[in-house]
């Protein structure tokens, strides 16, 4: 029996290196795609708001951002805790020390999602570690544009939220 080298072995199949290029790329690894899904409503932890019932009316995403969270709602009740945030489409939205924020949810570098650091009362990128002021300013490098800052209105009771471009 004749030893077949590998390259032979997958031309006699039919696959070639651009058709496993292809398949890596397209579906067994997702790494070749730099490009994110716009992502609904998710809290801190990561758990997505499935529920046909979200606690947020009004315009979410786009130029004409405007919505109110029902800060009653089991999903978004969070937000009345310090250190606690969340994301609603574009939008991170945090507790922090009492005010509530709410500015673009991804880093100006490398467009990775952003969290929010009790501590350090700011923005973090996991990715570069660029850092963020609640005032969307650049507080570290390697990132250079500022976030944008959503303006934020609280009602007397508490108990809902408006977010505005």
């Amino acid at each position: 029996m004749k030893d077949l080298s590998r390259a032979l072995f997958l031309k006699q199949l039919g696959l070639g290196s651009k058709a496993l290029m292809a398949y890596y790329c397209f579906g067994a690894v997702t790494a070749c795609s730099t490009e994110e899904e716009p992502a609904p409503a998710t809290t801190g932890g990561g758990t997505t708001t499935t529920t046909p019932n979200t606690g947020i009316s009004g315009t979410t995403t786009g130029t004409s951002i405007n919505f109110t969270l029902d800060l009653t709602h089991k999903d978004l009740s969070k937000l009345k805790t310090e250190g606690e945030f969340l994301f609603v489409e574009s939008i991170i939205i945090a507790n922090a020390k009492g005010k509530i924020v709410a500015l673009s949810k991804n880093c100006t570098h490398a467009n990775t999602q952003l969290t929010y650091r009790k501590t350090e009362n700011d923005l973090y990128c996991s990715n570069h570690s660029s850092e963020f002021g609640l005032d969307g300013s650049v507080e570290k490098a390697p990132a250079t544009k500022a976030l944008t800052v959503y303006k934020t209105e609280l009602s007397t009771n508490g108990n809902s939220l408006t977010v505005k471009a």
